[in-house]
C-alpha cells in the first residue's frame, strides 16, 4: 500500500509559530532604509543631501589621485583630509537618519539642520583652525574644548542613528574609562585625566577621533565602498 499524500498547505494558513517571514515589500524597505538612511525628503532637501554626497565622492577621488600634486592645488594632509571626510560623515548622517522610528521621513526638522552644521563645523575645527592648532599644542583653548566635547557628543549621536545603540555604548564605555580610571581594579586602574585633557586628546591630536581608524576609512573603505 502506498501511503497517501498529505495535503498541499494552504496559502492562507497561518504562519508557523516563531517564524519572521517578511513580505517584499518590508523587504525592500528595510533595504532602502539601510541605503538611504530612512528618510526621503523631497524638494532642496533632498538636493543638497545629493550635493553633498556628490561632492564628498568628488572630494575622496580626488585626495586618493596624483591631481593635487600636479597642479599644485587643495594639497592637504593626513589631518585635514581626516576632518573634512568626518565633518562631511556627520552632516549627512543627521540629514538622512532620523532621531527616532517616530521622527518625519519626508522632510528634516530644523533641530537635525542645526545639529548636522554644528556637527560638521566640530568635525572640521581641525582643517579650519589647523594653522592656530599647530603652534600651541597641548594647550587648548575654550573655544577648541568646545568644540571637542560638542563634537564628540554630535559623534554618538550620528553614531547611534546610523549603526544603533550598541556600538554607541561601547563607545561610551571606553570614554567612561578615561575618567574613571581611578576606580577600576588594580590590573586597570589609572589616575584618570581631566575633561580638559581627555577632550584635548580625543579631539584636537591624531590620536583619538582623528586616529588610523579614520585615516584608513577616509584613504580605503570609502573608495571601496564608493
Amino acid at each position: 500500500m502506498h501511503p497517501t499524500p498529505s495535503p498541499a498547505p494552504s496559502a492562507s494558513a497561518p504562519p508557523v509559530e516563531g517564524s519572521f517571514a517578511l513580505s517584499n515589500e518590508e523587504l525592500q524597505q528595510m533595504v532602502a532604509e539601510t541605503d538611504t538612511g530612512g528618510r526621503k525628503p523631497t524638494g532642496l532637501a533632498a538636493r543638497i543631501i545629493i550635493g553633498v554626497a556628490l561632492v564628498w565622492s568628488l572630494f575622496q577621488l580626488w585626495i586618493a589621485s596624483p591631481l593635487p600634486f600636479s597642479f599644485g592645488v587643495f594639497v592637504l594632509n593626513d589631518t585635514e583630509t581626516r576632518s573634512i571626510h568626518l565633518a562631511l560623515a556627520i552632516f549627512l548622517a543627521f540629514l538622512a537618519y532620523p532621531a527616532f522610528k517616530k521622527s518625519p521621513r519626508t522632510h528634516i526638522p530644523v533641530t537635525d539642520w542645526i545639529l548636522a552644521i554644528a556637527g560638521a563645523f566640530c568635525a572640521g575645527y581641525l582643517y579650519l583652525f589647523y594653522r592656530e592648532l599647530a603652534t600651541r599644542p597641548g594647550l587648548p583653548t575654550t573655544l577648541d574644548l568646545i568644540a571637542a566635547a560638542g563634537g564628540l557628543a554630535l559623534l554618538l549621536e550620528a553614531a547611534r542613528r546610523a549603526l544603533g545603540l550598541p556600538l554607541v555604548i561601547l563607545a561610551s564605555l571606553c570614554i567612561a574609562y578615561i575618567f574613571l580610571g581611578s576606580y577600576m581594579p588594580d590590573v586597570i586602574a589609572h589616575r584618570g585625566a581631566s575633561l580638559g585633557k581627555a577632550m584635548s586628546h580625543l579631539w584636537i591630536t591624531t590620536e583619538g577621533v582623528f586616529g588610523v581608524a579614520l585615516g584608513v576609512s577616509t584613504s580605503f573603505i570609502f573608495l571601496f565602498v564608493l
